[in-house]
């Protein structure tokens, strides 16, 4: 009787194990940017991580702010699995406690792509800059852009795009303007001045959205703009005539980071979708398709897919901005914009 009950013990436990394995997860929900970014993993990520994995992967597209602002309306109750966002956002989504740890990560990732408790990783580095229409340039008779005051140029009146600073590309243009006079991320004053009189009437649209940007450019409305090496390598693949510039006073870095999402019965699965993403298959992926420079020491870089992306002497000069110092005063810095530059 006693080894019945033992039996019968053991038949329950291993059926208990069973249960809770066939109700995993069955769906990822993956939140990360939009655009070109989403159709790269949706075809290069996506269905080989389904296969291998026996999950469905859900992507939901955003801009770093609004996959932040969904974990802070979901606390408590998450549903995102997975957060790809940009560093600035990602140093706050950690401070806010949203993600979780993340073990076994490679050994030969750059410094640069850790984060503190690897509770995040960096799984590419792209370079905020300069963008233009090369061949608008050519038949204007234009030089091309080398200076981050070549955005108060009066020639590109009402031809210029540039991110808001709810976004990382139009914040960086405002702390590196800063920078360059006088100034930097504890003190904004003069980059604001100089937005708000020297560079608004020149400014076509404060243009959040990839695809909108893209849209501008195409119709011939704008020629110049505030972007990142990835976006601009993505752009300039479907044969559209735009390069990117690295400003003589420095690109500004911009980390594209993932964390798995912290929650009571996360599933592992989180975690394992995060270092996909870090396999040199894909880190080569995201550079050829992305511009993303790559975060593994080890990853020989084909010659012809490093045009644009910051690799080697370029990633070495890229100015790192204080994120601590950023994410103290950005909702601040968000309402100024709001009423002085952006009205």
């Amino acid at each position: 009787m006693k080894t019945l009950r033992l039996l019968t013990a053991v038949s329950i436990a291993a059926l208990a194990a069973t249960t809770a394995a066939s109700a995993q997860q069955k769906t990822l929900y993956v939140a990360g940017y939009g655009g070109s970014f989403e159709k790269t993993i949706r075809d290069e990520v996506i269905p080989s991580f389904e296969k291998e994995n026996g999950v469905k992967v859900e992507y939901v597209a955003g801009n770093s702010t609004d996959t932040l602002a969904k974990l802070q309306a979901q606390k408590g109750n998450q549903q995102i699995d997975v957060a790809i966002v940009d560093d600035g956002p990602m140093y706050q989504a950690i401070q806010l406690g949203f993600c979780g740890k993340l073990d076994g990560l490679p050994a030969d990732l750059y410094d640069t792509a850790r984060f503190k408790d690897d509770r995040a990783v960096a799984i590419g580095i792209v370079a905020t800059g300069l963008m233009y229409n090369t061949k608008v340039f050519a038949e204007k008779g234009w030089a091309p852009p080398t200076s981050w005051n070549d955005l108060k140029d009066a020639k590109y009146a009402k031809q210029l795009v540039i991110p808001p600073i709810n976004n990382t590309y139009g914040l960086e243009a405002l702390v590196m303007l800063s920078k360059m006079n006088g100034g930097g991320e504890a003190n904004v004053d003069s980059g604001f001045k100089i937005f708000k009189e020297e560079i608004n009437p020149n400014v076509l649209a404060y243009e959040p959205s990839p695809g909108k940007m893209t849209e501008l450019f195409q119709s011939g409305q704008a020629v110049i703009a505030v972007w990142g090496t990835g976006r601009v390598q993505s752009f300039a693949n479907t044969g559209f005539p735009v390069d990117f510039v690295y400003p003589k006073e420095g690109a500004a870095t911009l980390l594209t980071t993932a964390c798995p999402v912290t929650k009571p019965n996360a599933s592992p699965l989180a975690s394992s979708f995060v270092k996909m993403l870090l396999d040199p298959k894909i880190q080569l992926v995201m550079l050829k398709e992305y511009g993303y420079g790559p975060v593994l020491k080890s990853l020989v870089v084909p010659a012809e897919f490093g045009k644009m992306a910051p690799i080697g002497e370029r990633a070495a000069k890229l100015y790192n901005p204080d994120w601590t110092v950023i994410n103290e005063k950005r909702e601040e810095w968000t309402k100024r914009w709001n009423r002085e530059v952006e009205r």
